[in-house]
């Protein structure tokens, strides 16, 4: 009796210590958020890239965009698909609050309490202001509906245990940046590192990951193996990427390199909602990219 009574103690302690390891951390201050503004939550939307994953694929995009989801991103882990965010009070998040939303966002918690996989980037959208989160949110609020329900993730065990999360978010879900004071050392670089390593999360695609699936920050903008298994993303720090800060520019704003071919794959849906940034924007991205160390972090 004694040893049933300790295994069970023991057994509670386990489930317990679990518990209060993976039990998800939303954002303490979300519930104070600022009034949205939606006009500038438009550029901040662009910034962020959510058209480029949410609008279902091979939608031409005529109008306002219609967040339905649906687009599939086959990894190493199972294939995660693009859930409906549009203002549908029942497939997309109309009836969610303005504090949901961006606990979604910016820490990857659901609005019953659940980790989300960080195929949602948040591990860069956690370095995002606060106001700038509520103005996105206030714009995805003007967009039209769409009632076509999210697909479910096709991931295999133990990768589908979203309780998991909570071992990843303290080693991988991280509010520093990467690129210190020390080197974005003024204005525009603070703002081309806000774009780059927050809004624009490029740093998802264009970094090197570990076999838990998190970034390796020592390479940063390194370069990395498509999730996909076709092809390689390139590296973007100037020991990777040698054209002038012009080159840069023109092709961020219009798609063509300096011989003049022109950006394919998902670069394309990138340089889309770039066009839509202003130029003191791209200027500020292309000068932290050629203010980069040639190795990854500093």
């Amino acid at each position: 009796m004694r040893l049933i009574l300790w295994t069970s103690a023991a057994a509670l302690g386990i489930a317990a210590a679990l518990w209060a390891v993976t039990v998800p951390a939303p954002l303490a201050d979300a519930a104070a958020l600022p009034r949205g503004d939606a006009e500038a939550g438009a550029r901040v939307f662009a910034a962020a890239g959510c058209a480029s994953c949410h609008v279902a694929p091979d939608t031409e995009e005529d109008g306002p965009p219609v967040l339905s989801g649906g687009e599939a991103f086959e990894t190493a882990f199972g294939t995660f698909y693009a859930p409906n965010i549009s203002p549908d009070a029942a497939a997309g998040i109309g009836d969610w609050t303005d504090a949901q939303i961006v606990n979604a966002v910016m820490h990857g918690v659901s609005p019953a309490g659940a980790h989300y996989f960080p195929s949602l980037p948040y591990t860069a959208y956690v370095k995002a202001r606060p106001d700038d989160m509520a103005d996105m949110v206030a714009y995805l609020r003007t967009l039209p509906a769409s009632d076509v329900p999210s697909q479910p993730h096709d991931l295999a065990f133990p990768f589908n245990q979203r309780w998991l999360m909570g071992f990843w978010k303290p080693l991988f879900l991280r509010d520093y940046w990467v690129v210190p004071d020390s080197v974005a050392d003024d204005d525009t670089l603070r703002r081309g590192r806000y774009l780059v390593e927050a809004l624009g999360h490029c740093g998802e695609c264009h970094t090197p990951r570990n076999a838990l699936g998190g970034l390796r920050v020592d390479a940063w903008l390194t370069g990395a193996e498509n999730p996909s298994g076709e092809g390689r993303i390139p590296g973007i720090t100037p020991a990777q990427l040698d054209w002038s800060a012009g080159d840069i520019r023109a092709y961020l704003s219009s798609g063509l390199t300096p011989d003049y071919d022109s950006a394919g794959g998902s670069m394309v849906a990138v340089i889309d909602k770039l066009a839509q940034l202003p130029e003191d924007d791209i200027d500020a991205i292309v000068a932290y990219l050629k203010a980069l160390p040639e190795a990854g972090q500093p």
